[in-house]
Order: structure tokens, then C-alpha cells, then sequence
């Protein structure tokens, strides 16, 4: 019994291995069904793509050409402490004024003369930018530099240096003749002032463009009495118009014997004739006006130019020029302030007064409307 009931379940075992025999020739197969205990595997975390850094070329050799406009000035041993740093030569090459340089600089847009520009203000920054001549670089010296002076975030142009224009007057003049410096600008077109001031044409001069923005700033474009009316009623008075800073300050303004003891210039100017002056002094000789939104703050900087045959040594140069020793050397040169805030002034640096509200105007809005305010003021004023 027991035997016929084996050979009974092995009869059975084996039709039912020749049904499933019988499944698999209808060739349907189906996709292997996952455990249910076994996990779904999820995909690994794409890795975050770090932005690829701009490449930068070697250096075509060791030199190091800076195109500046012709105030540049800066001590021969600190250019030397730079060249022993970096085993190279540096090539200084003056190109004019500050206009002259940056046309000279755009013409040559990506196959530059120079490999560096210095000279680049705030009135010339929207041209400079919209033109496309720098790259960009961020130098790690900005850490010392305080916000105010960053005007240009893309970092294709990095300040060194910033002053005011301003009025000065002659201190001598002004007190022989028994008159207090005016208190306004619309006190310059009364007739006690008439034929007393000497101004810069902004289309030639810089201190001119700085002096008619501030016009802009403190009297407006749109308003009942606006800033091409003020220069109207200037012109009425008999201003003084010159190409350039230098004729303005050396010839027609009465410290240097010319007739206008009231001229467009510095903040820093009394500081420099009392740090030239033959004679001991015990004060400036010339004083600043500081007439709240009528001073315009000049930021300068420099920009590696697109093209440059030593991009590296530019960039190296940047942060030297950042530094203490290149940001302490320029004052008693050029007459400007140093960005870096911890950069030690010399002691003759008291005469030279900041104001308390400078004219607010920024890059943008002065690259927008420049060619349109000096056309404007051509008109007024020369036609």
C-alpha cells in the first residue's frame, strides 16, 4: 500500500512537471518579478558642477606694459620692489589724458599695446564696461577696500585710488578784496562774483565732466530752474572757460597770477601748494569749497585689457597696487586718496578736506546721459 501510494505521488510529480514543460514553449516571458522585500536601488546624488574657472593664459614673457593717462606718477622703487618680486619689467606707457588713454584703449580692443590700464574714473566706467575692453578679476586686496569705493561689482575694473573736484579759492585774493568764499553755487552768478570763475571745458578735461555732473546732481535736468539755466546765468557772469585743468590753475586763476580767484579743482589741491611751497607755511595758501552736493567724488582704477600678452603679471600687479606700499607712495605724487583703508597719510594730508555730501550720481546713470549732458552744455556755453 505504501509502495503503490509512492509510486502514486511520483506519477503526479511528474505531469505536473510536464504542465510546466508545456508553459514555457507558448513563449511569453515575463519580466522577472523583484522581491518584494528587497528595496528599489535609488539613483546617487548628481554631483553639484562647480563653475568652471575662466582660463588664463601663460604669459607671453615677463614684461608688464601699463597704459595710464599722464598724471600717473608713482615711486621708482616701488616699480622696482614689484619687478624684483615677479622677475619682470615694467614698461610704463603715458597715453595722454584720461579720454585719449581709454579711445586709444578701445581702438586697440583685443590687441593691446599694453597689458594693464590705469586711469579708468567713474565718468568714463559705462563706456569702458559697455565697450568690452577688461576682463574680469577679482583681486583678494578688495578685502581692505571699503564698499563706497567699489564701482564696478563685475570687477572688470578695480579702484586704486578716488578725490573731489571741487572750488578752491585764493585765500589772499578773496581776503584783500574783503569777500567771504560763497556760501551756494547760485552765489556764483550774482554780480559780486562776475568774472570770477574759471571752469574746465567737460568735453576736454576731467574735472571739467566732474564739475558739470555735480551741476547736474545739485541743480537737476528736468526742474523749472535746471543745471543748463544755472550755466546759462554763469555765462551771463562772465565764467572762464579753458580746455584743460592745468591752464585753469596755472594761468587764469590769481594765485598763479591770472584774473579768476575762484577755479575748478581738488580737494586736495591746498594740501599740494602747501606740500610745494618754496616757504615755510603755516597754512594752505588756497582753501575749498565743500558745498553740500556740488563736490564730485572721482573713484580711479585699473582693468587687465582683453588680449593682454601678460595676463598673469596683470593680475599679480592689481593686488600689488592694492598693497600698502603702492597705496602710501601715490599721495604726495598724484594728489589722490588711497583706497585701502588702512594706508597711512602724510602729515601735510590735514588740508585736504572730504565734504560731507558729495553730488550722488552713479556710473550707470553717468554712461547713460554723458555724450547728452555735454552736447547740452556745448550749447549753452560755447554756441
Amino acid at each position: 500500500m505504501a509502495r503503490n501510494l509512492a509510486l502514486l505521488t511520483l506519477a503526479l510529480l511528474l505531469v505536473l512537471a510536464m504542465a510546466a514543460c508545456g508553459d514555457d514553449d507558448a513563449g511569453t516571458p515575463t519580466e522577472p518579478t523583484r522581491p518584494v522585500s528587497q528595496p528599489a536601488p535609488t539613483a546617487a546624488p548628481a554631483p553639484t558642477a562647480a563653475p568652471a574657472p575662466t582660463p588664463i593664459p601663460p604669459d607671453a614673457n615677463n614684461e608688464l606694459v601699463i597704459m595710464s593717462h599722464d598724471s600717473f606718477n608713482i615711486g621708482e622703487d616701488v616699480i622696482a620692489a614689484f619687478e624684483a618680486a615677479n622677475d619682470a619689467t615694467v614698461v610704463l606707457l603715458p597715453a595722454g589724458d584720461t579720454g585719449l588713454a581709454l579711445n586709444r584703449a578701445i581702438l586697440e580692443k583685443g590687441n593691446p599695446s599694453a597689458d594693464l590700464f590705469y586711469g579708468v574714473d567713474n565718468t568714463y566706467l559705462g563706456r569702458a564696461l559697455a565697450e568690452g575692453i577688461f576682463v574680469p578679476y577679482e583681486s583678494p586686496g578688495l578685502a581692505n577696500v571699503p564698499e563706497q569705493f567699489i564701482m564696478d561689482p563685475s570687477f572688470h575694473v578695480t579702484p586704486i585710488d578716488y578725490g573731489y573736484v571741487n572750488l578752491n579759492y585764493d585765500k589772499a585774493f578773496l581776503e584783500a578784496e574783503g569777500l567771504q568764499p560763497p556760501s551756494s553755487l547760485e552765489e556764483l552768478t550774482e554780480s559780486q562774483w562776475k568774472g570770477s570763475l574759471v571752469v574746465e571745458n567737460p568735453a576736454t578735461s576731467s574735472p571739467g565732466l566732474a564739475f558739470l555732473i555735480a551741476t547736474v546732481s545739485y541743480f537737476g535736468e528736468d526742474d523749472d530752474y535746471d543745471y543748463l539755466d544755472y550755466w546759462a546765468d554763469l555765462r551771463a557772469n562772465d565764467v572762464a572757460i579753458t580746455d584743460g585743468w592745468s591752464d585753469a590753475y596755472y594761468t587764469n586763476f590769481t594765485k598763479y597770477g591770472g584774473d579768476q580767484p575762484l577755479v575748478v579743482s581738488y580737494a586736495t589741491s591746498p594740501a599740494a601748494e602747501f606740500f610745494f611751497s618754496e616757504t615755510p607755511l603755516d597754512d594752505a595758501p588756497t582753501g575749498n569749497i565743500l558745498l553740500d552736493r556740488s563736490v564730485f567724488l572721482q573713484i580711479e582704477g585699473m582693468g587687465v585689457l582683453l588680449g593682454a600678452d601678460s595676463p598673469n603679471l596683470a593680475r599679480k600687479f592689481i593686488d600689488f597696487a592694492l598693497d600698502l606700499q603702492f597705496q602710501e607712495d601715490f599721495p604726495d605724487k598724484m594728489f589722490v586718496y588711497p583706497v585701502n583703508r588702512n594706508a597711512t597719510l602724510p602729515d601735510f594730508w590735514r588740508f585736504a578736506e572730504e565734504p560731507a555730501v558729495p553730488a550722488d550720481i552713479g556710473p550707470a546713470e553717468i554712461g547713460e546721459k554723458r555724450e547728452a549732458w555735454i552736447e547740452a552744455w556745448t550749447q549753452v556755453m560755447l554756441r
